[in-house]
């Protein structure tokens, strides 16, 4: 039985079968309800989403030999009995805001010959830069060339009827990025790509080539290296696998902290009142204020993860001295007691980890930012026994405070054969650049000697 897809633009897909446990809260159905709701992703939003269904036709009949399965955007084959097997939502999209992996020179480029960039196609986790599964799966199913290679033909073929110069898989597993540029041709004679293009080829029919992106984020890793990698006991824990200075360092911003009337405390899940909920929320408008910009979320959708993924929420807060609430940091989490993507326990295989998102600050505090954001979330991670801490994109900073750099990944597929070589050479020399990059950041860790970490492996 061949794999075949269908395109959906609702969540119907998501009752016609049992669906494996996101790796992040972040791919959770009820994440994207919450943002489906609040008017976050949508036409609005200039986040129009479709649902590539890829499935297995067990009926009589293959929506492959239909005469017209490609001439609306949404092709139901549901008089087919089907299978269902995977879903990778695909985002059209005329700007790149929410993305955090940029390719404005792209869109620029294309200006200057005078083509069109927009739409674009994007598949990510909305306004979320956290690695993780870009593709649904069916209990029982897992990732393989198979899959990809069915949902990358219902891209092209979303591609084709919007008339999208491009497709962004953005912050991708590293075992997606592998399939993804590993099934696909590394290059192509463009004068024969171009001659089949205007002759009404299809984009599949052409094989063009997926390239991959790298970048650098900064994970912090409950492993105690001098005490057989286990996770630490506390936070002095933590601090005694750093250089003495490193060490000296923290514990002067936190007593900068106390120093200026300022306590910090932490709530979870049902915990968290509504007072809470808007105090946080005027913090986290204010980031955006002082940028003279508009805030991406509506207190509607942190709202709506309250109510509906309670488990999955911490919420650090600083009171000053009077004991109103001047900074609020948001973080997701897994649950280390959950399922994991089979559906089953993972004995003694934890994979838990803090994900550090929302911040805001009503004013100016001398080290505040460190400590909400990062020395809350470390002491919380210790607490619950979570074996990793991402608190999010970019930033030196974290490194100096024990964040190891980590390899991220993205895949673009360019579908203008004219562009391909020159973007193909441009994510080859950007690769590169991001592996000197992340080893000279490993170089600049502040660990000890015996407890410096291995350098991230990835391939540059």
């Amino acid at each position: 039985m061949s794999l075949e897809y269908a395109l959906i633009n609702d969540t119907s897909w998501q009752s016609q079968t049992e669906w494996q446990t996101p790796d992040t809260p972040f791919m959770s159905f009820a994440f994207w309800q919450a943002l489906t709701d609040t008017g976050a992703i949508g036409e609005q939003a200039g986040w129009l989403p479709i649902f590539i269904l890829v499935h297995r036709v067990t009926g009589a009949t293959s929506s492959a030999d239909s005469e017209d399965n490609t001439d609306t955007l949404v092709d139901n084959a549901a008089e087919n009995a089907l299978q269902p097997v995977a879903v990778m939502p695909v985002f059209i999209k005329g700007h790149h805001r929410g993305e955090f992996v940029f390719d404005h020179a792209w869109a620029e480029a294309y200006a200057r010959y005078g083509v069109d960039y927009y739409p674009r196609l994007v598949t990510s986790a909305p306004y979320t830069p956290i690695t993780g599964q870009r593709i649904w799966l069916a209990k029982g199913e897992t990732l393989n060339e198979d899959i990809l290679r069915t949902a990358i033909a219902g891209i092209d073929d979303i591609a084709q009827q919007v008339g999208a110069s491009s497709w962004h898989g953005l912050f991708v597993t590293p075992e997606l990025a592998s399939i993804a540029t590993t099934s696909m041709p590394t290059e192509i004679d463009v004068e024969h790509a171009i001659a089949a293009q205007e002759s009404g080829v299809e984009s599949a029919a052409i094989e063009l080539p997926i390239f991959e992106r790298q970048g650098c984020q900064f994970l912090w890793q409950n492993k105690d290296l001098l005490n057989d990698s286990k996770p630490f006991a506390d936070f002095d824990a933590f601090l005694m696998t750093l250089k003495a200075k490193k060490r000296k360092t923290i514990r002067a911003e936190r007593r900068k902290v106390a120093e200026q009337g300022i306590s910090c405390q932490r709530k979870c899940g049902d915990a968290i009142s509504d007072a809470d909920w808007k105090a946080f929320y005027h913090c986290y408008v204010m980031t955006y204020a002082v940028r003279g910009q508009q805030p991406y979320l509506t207190i509607d959708f942190f709202m709506a993860l309250a109510a509906s993924m309670p488990e999955h929420i911490m919420l650090a807060q600083a009171l000053d001295a009077s004991g109103e609430i001047v900074a609020s940091s948001l973080f997701l989490y897994d649950r280390p007691d959950s399922d994991n993507v089979d559906g089953d326990k993972a004995d003694g295989d934890n994979n838990a980890t803090l994900y550090g998102r929302y911040w805001g600050a009503l004013g100016e505090y001398d080290s505040l930012h460190f400590e909400l954001c990062y020395y809350q979330g470390i002491e919380f991670a210790i607490e619950q026994g979570l074996i990793s801490f991402d608190p999010g994109t970019q930033g030196e900073h974290k490194l100096v405070r024990g964040f190891i750099p980590t390899t991220t990944h993205s895949i673009h597929r360019i579908y203008d054969p004219r562009f391909v070589p020159a973007i193909g050479d441009f994510c080859a020399r950007d690769r590169m650049h991001m592996a000197q990059y992340r080893q000279q950041a490993f170089e600049a860790l502040p660990f000890n000697a015996d407890n410096m970490p291995e350098v991230d492996g990835s391939d540059s």
